[in-house]
């Protein structure tokens, strides 16, 4: 079932190691299969190296495990809020990298009762309260930082999903340094950050060869 998908979930969470993105098993990458409404995840606490496409875990959007011989990673209830309040992503990164900082949105944190209710589902919940609360657009910022717990990044499909990963370790990288070096340091003009998003991703961006 879902074998291309699977195979592209399992390349896609091989390069978190190579990207030097998690430590042991800290992080997990899903991709989803829009027509059948069915998602593949890595299981939950198995080593990277030893992990094979055939490990993966196919779940369904009410969270019933549909194929696979391994429990789904812990994260799944967070992967799967997201793909049903975001329609638009195909794929999913949570990590616990390095560096998080800047303005890449933050959720609140989880109460006492919403953690021992259900963690994972509100860690769901909590994120799609931010992008809904602040009016963000889950396409044009693709990354959030949960507090107290780490960083959850989505794209069209699992490989752009690291692609985000890395991105946003390498910009909160950027920006610790920067102000370690420059504590008085701005914030960049909103005029300059919308510059910078708009040569890249809006209608008459010119960024690239495309």
């Amino acid at each position: 079932m879902l074998e291309e998908l699977k195979q592209k979930v399992y390349e896609a969470n091989m390069e978190l190691p190579r990207r030097k993105l998690i430590t042991y098993t800290w992080g997990n990458v899903s991709g989803i299969d829009r027509a059948s409404g069915l998602f593949v995840i890595k299981p939950s606490g198995v080593e990277y190296d030893e992990l094979k496409p055939e490990d993966l875990v196919v779940v369904d959007l009410d969270g019933n495990k549909v194929e696979g011989k391994l429990r789904p990673s812990s994260d799944t209830e967070t992967h799967r809020i997201l793909y049903r309040a975001f329609p638009e992503i195909g794929g999913i990164v949570h990590t616990h990298a390095d560096y998080f900082y800047g303005d890449i949105p933050c959720t609140r944190s989880l109460t006492k009762e919403e953690i021992e209710a259900a963690y994972e589902l509100n860690t769901g919940n909590v994120i799609v309260e931010t992008f809904t609360e602040r009016k963000i657009n889950p396409v044009f910022v693709p990354a959030v930082i949960c507090a107290n717990h780490g960083s959850f990044t989505w794209g069209k499909d699992a490989a752009q999903a690291v692609y985000h990963s890395v991105v946003l370790e390498e910009v909160a990288k950027m920006a610790t340094f920067t102000e370690l070096n420059n504590p008085k340091v701005a914030r960049a003009p909103q005029y300059i950050q919308d510059k910078h998003f708009m040569r890249k991703h809006g209608p008459n961006a010119y960024y690239g060869q495309g």
